[in-house]
């Protein structure tokens, strides 16, 4: 007998009405407490990653929904990735990883799942955190989850805004 290994959490994604709607843009008008939305500034947005890599995993997301970043203006440019350095200092401040990867999928074939709305990506490493579950069984083990990450993350979030 194998062994089985459920991930309910995605089951909500894999039922959910696939419209043409942008599900980037929606979080544009959700409340942010319950789309694990931790920071908005004048043109982008920080939110938890649903589907993440490793702990922390953050999206930085343009407000403009556009594919490619020659399509963002000077300013909407300056705004993402001043946003997603405050993200890097959040997240080293909270789980003090020895590394990230950052990085955008411009495209369906650089691997962006959502290629019509440009986001950048996040994730905190540690030396060994890819070990025989993502190397073998294809499977992430997070080993926070989504309210507690949130509720701490938020709190950092709004810590840096304050010391603005």
């Amino acid at each position: 007998m194998s062994d089985i290994l459920y991930s309910p959490w995605r089951l909500k994604y894999i039922l959910s009405n696939k419209d043409d709607k942008c599900i980037l843009c929606l979080k544009l008008s959700e409340k942010d407490d319950e789309h694990l939305i931790l920071f908005r500034s004048k043109y982008s947005f920080v939110m938890m990653n649903l589907y993440p890599y490793n702990n922390g995993h953050l999206m930085v997301v343009p407000n403009n929904h556009v594919s490619a970043l020659n399509k963002l203006s000077k300013e909407e440019l300056n705004d993402l990735f001043e946003t997603v350095q405050l993200c890097e200092k959040v997240l080293q401040r909270k789980y003090n990883p020895d590394g990230f990867n950052i990085g955008l999928n411009l495209g369906k074939s650089a691997g962006a799942g959502i290629d019509e709305h440009l986001h950048v990506h996040i994730v905190p490493r540690w030396a060994g955190d890819v070990n025989f579950m993502t190397s073998i069984g294809g499977t992430r083990v997070i080993p926070e989850n989504f309210e507690t990450a949130f509720k701490q993350l938020k709190e950092q979030f709004d810590n840096e805004r304050a010391q603005k």
